[in-house]
């Protein structure tokens, strides 16, 4: 088991998921090929128009395992699996498989949770108590290819003292601890002599949610069915089918055309419906923002006074009202400014001639056609963004107008994953993540000098001994009062030392068929496909009379 701030080197292509399923991993969720317009648009496939008991949605992205052991479904959400607990409408946590919130020992170190009677999964066998101390062991085994297997750091130890308790047992008291339990559980006895990492399993879940996966075309849809078995009551949407559109325009067409019932869009994209008295626009706030990573490994990004003058030529103030139509704001790091642990007066103003200054002191003087130049390396570096995003596209192009007044040429270039991954460490991506409730979850994948170059995490290779400290400090202090300053430490050094340029946290809008009750939104996190938008809780619609 790693000690904290250590990690295992995944895979690319576990680094890939895992970054996906947490950011969309950066970092749920994987990109996909574009669906075509007639996969779903049958409707005895389970796609829009057809019977009231079924629902198309469109996503952008999808898994490239449905896996919770590789980290598929970890924050919750996943319609397959269940967790021990749940986050409801509010983000409270609620209980799920456990029958009630854990019980908490007085020294923090301590979770036991007791749980629901009558379980089973999917095949029909019943669930235990030795399944939840399977998942979080194979999770933890370095064997396993988990690229969030981080996030359950504090657990030394899980056991099953009876059949229908489970008790970990934590290295420090980790406070959010109870959050990560929204972890899906799966059935040891399917896995048990499988290969974890490349398995059956991971294509063919077997779970005890609300849903069962009846299909999965890759890179075009997921088809699901209503679980009648379901701990919770059978869904009354019995079919459901998420289709995998990556280009933001495509699914806006499709969702015209009536291929879709509901989808994810752009803001710009949501602004076409507003007048369509047949659909309803849901807008979810988040967590989710868009940063450009800043690679100490370049000799440009690597200059603190170019990052320095970056951090204040960008105008956010603009790329909100701009790009997202108000439909966000200013991101100056990964906690957004309404959260209670935002650091006042970490806020930057957008001054160029501040950024124009900080770059003149330190010797970054104007060529003959205005882009700076320093030692004879010229301020100029790539930035890369994935092809079809057109939020991040918007941004970047933004970013490298506003860069360009301040003597730096930005040269943004759109590619796949695969394109970009392997070029991380020396060229600047438009990037985004973003996680719900405690500042743990964002901000030691992000930060921490340990992973750098693990995959997505830490992508800009940001290196300060101060933040690695308040990093620590935060995660193993049980004090909220301490735990706040050390947060607060790691903000005011991203002021002095900002290894990435935040620019904007971004709602997410999404528009759905009005022919259901029951939809609602959460905060949401980065990704936002299988788990997040008004189907979070899909198994508690119900069709309108």
């Amino acid at each position: 088991m790693r000690g904290v701030g250590t990690v295992s080197a995944p895979s690319a292509r576990v680094a890939r998921s895992g970054h996906r399923i947490h950011r969309a991993a950066a970092v749920a969720l994987a990109a996909a090929l574009t669906a075509g317009a007639t996969a779903c648009s049958n409707p005895g496939s389970g796609s829009a128009g057809g019977a009231k008991d079924s629902a198309v949605v469109g996503i952008a992205t999808e898994p490239e395992s449905l896996s919770p052991l590789l980290g598929f479904g970890k924050d919750g959400n996943s319609k397959i699996f269940d967790g021990l607990l749940a986050m409801g409408p509010d983000m409270q946590l609620k209980p799920a498989l456990a029958a009630a919130l854990p019980k908490v020992s007085p020294d923090g170190l301590t979770y036991t949770y007791t749980l629901r009677k009558g379980v089973t999964f999917s095949d029909g066998k019943p669930f235990t108590a030795e399944d939840v101390v399977f998942t979080y062991k194979t999770v933890l085994d370095p064997k396993t290819n988990n690229a969030s297997r981080s996030e359950l750091d504090a657990v030394k130890d899980v056991t099953a003292p009876g059949g229908d308790t489970v008790v970990f047992t934590l290295k420090y008291p980790y406070a959010p601890f109870a959050q990560r339990t929204v972890h899906p559980i799966v059935p040891r006895h399917v896995l048990v002599g499988q290969d974890v990492n490349t398995g059956p399993f991971t294509t063919r879940p077997v779970g005890t949610g609300p849903y069962l996966l009846s299909s999965w075309s890759k890179g075009e849809k997921l088809t699901f069915k209503a679980n009648p078995s379901y701990w919770g009551g059978a869904p009354a949407v019995k079919k459901f089918t998420m289709a995998v559109i990556k280009d933001d325009d495509v699914r806006a067409t499709r969702l015209r055309a009536g291929d879709l019932d509901g989808a994810i869009l752009p803001p710009n994209l949501a602004e076409g419906f507003k007048g369509d008295k047949s659909r309803k626009t849901h807008a979810a706030t988040t967590y989710d923002y868009r940063t450009v990573t800043l690679p100490t490994g370049n000799k440009v990004t690597g200059d603190l006074a170019v990052r320095r003058a970056l951090d204040v030529a960008v105008d956010r103030k603009a790329m909100v009202d701009k790009i997202l139509e108000g439909a966000g704001k200013p991101a100056y790091g990964p906690v957004p400014t309404d959260s209670e642990w935002f650091a006042k007066g970490t806020e930057r103003t957008h001054d160029l001639d501040r950024a124009k200054q900080i770059l003149d002191e330190a010797g970054w003087k104007p060529g003959g056609d205005g882009i700076r130049v320093k030692d004879g390396v010229r301020a100029e570096f790539p930035l890369w963004y994935p092809s079809g995003d057109k939020l991040r596209q918007d941004h970047a192009l933004a970013y490298a107008s506003d860069a360009k007044k301040a003597g730096i040429s930005v040269k943004t270039q759109a590619g796949t994953w695969e394109v970009i991954e392997p070029r991380m460490k020396q060229d600047a991506v438009l990037a985004g993540g973003g996680s719900p409730g405690d500042p743990d979850f964002d901000q030691y994948l992000l930060l921490t000098s340990s992973l750098a170059g693990d995959g997505f995490n830490n992508m800009a290779w940001y290196d300060n001994p101060a933040v690695d400290q308040a990093l620590v400090k935060g995660r193993q202090s049980g004090d909220k009062a301490v735990r706040k300053s050390a947060y607060e430490t790691v903000q005011r050094e991203l002021v002095k030392n900002p290894g990435y340029t935040f620019l904007t946290h971004i709602d997410h809008l999404y528009v759905v068929n009005d022919k259901w009750d029951g939809l609602s939104t959460q905060v949401e996190p980065h990704e936002h496909g299988l788990a997040s938008g008004p189907w979070w809780n899909v198994e508690d619609w119900t069709p309108k009379k």
